[in-house]
């Protein structure tokens, strides 16, 4: 997405681009306390940053590194930042996910929609809806999904309310577009669905602004006067707006350790790239092929 332009707040080209990473602290600068040379850390750039992660080198403030745990693989500390701490303020921040609750993930073979998923599994009989190609629902399914939606050959609204027809508690929509309404009609009363993409407006190597303006145009416009009638709320959520929020972003990080340690959540790492086969890690995330998160790493044999 940052990529295809469509991080509003990534500086212009020529920049370095990465958000997120994991590795060891080869040195640190003067007044740094609460790190030192050695340490292993998961990494969260402010989404301004002009130098991002995808280099073998790369200067963090220290108020951007977290301490990962020893069990963690460095591939599985890359995979936390953006997906689990997305996941994490959608579902209980804005979601107030509590036992007994619903969830309609939308790509949940995705990065984002794995973790949401394991989230999902922290609280009690949560029913979790998926869509995903036909080919990855064995795997979601595995995966904590427990009920996979064709999307591409079936009808997701139709087939949510054939298992609930009342509809779902929490939508994530990282589609826009008409599936923007289509959640906010799966909610039930008191529901949420939370916005936190346009994948719709994708369409080959760089963003579509023909499918932008067509997802502008057939978004429901939200009258306030009307969701008092529904009983229902929508939410926007975009990380790179809060990453100078440091106190909210550790607490999430804070609570996504513990579930690791505890054995709640592992990151799903569906493949890992060398630098010099960028094109193709990202190709694979574009064509929607990959489970899991996709990694980048400088050389095979670099363990740091």
């Amino acid at each position: 997405m940052a990529r295809q332009g469509t991080y509003d707040r990534l500086p212009k080209p020529p920049v370095v681009l990465g958000f997120e990473g994991s590795g060891t602290v080869r040195s640190v600068g003067e007044g740094v306390k609460s790190l030192m040379e050695g340490d292993r850390v998961i990494c969260l750039l402010d989404f301004t940053a002009q130098d991002g992660t995808w280099q073998e080198f790369a200067l963090i403030p220290e108020t951007q590194c977290f301490a990962m745990p020893k069990e963690m693989s460095f591939e599985e500390g890359a995979a936390i930042p953006v997906n689990y701490i997305t996941a994490y303020h959608m579902l209980f921040e804005f979601g107030n996910l509590r036992p007994n609750k619903s969830v309609l993930i939308h790509m949940a073979a995705g990065g984002v929609g794995v973790a949401a998923t394991q989230l999902c599994h922290t609280v009690d009989n949560v029913t979790v809806f998926g869509t995903a190609s036909a080919a990855k629902h064995e795997t979601i399914r595995k995966g904590g999904v427990t009920h996979p939606i064709d999307y591409r050959n079936l009808d997701y609204v139709k087939e949510v309310c054939k298992i609930s027809p009342k509809g779902v508690d929490i939508v994530l929509d990282p589609l826009s577009g008409a599936d923007a309404n289509k959640g906010y009609k799966l909610l039930k009363p008191l529901g949420k669905i939370v916005h936190f993409g346009a994948a719709n407006v994708v369409s080959g190597p760089q963003i579509s602004y023909w499918n932008m303006i067509k997802s502008y145009m057939g978004v429901k416009n939200y009258s306030p006067l009307f969701m008092i009638g529904d009983n229902k709320a929508a939410c926007g959520y975009h990380l790179g707006h809060l990453t100078d929020n440091q106190e909210m972003i550790q607490y999430a990080v804070h609570q996504l350790i513990g579930f690791y340690n505890a054995g709640k959540i592992k990151p799903v790492i569906d493949s890992v790239w060398q630098f010099d086969d960028i094109a193709q890690a990202m190709a694979r995330i574009h064509d929607r092929k990959n489970i899991g998160k996709v990694i980048i790493i400088p050389h095979k044999n670099n363990e740091n």
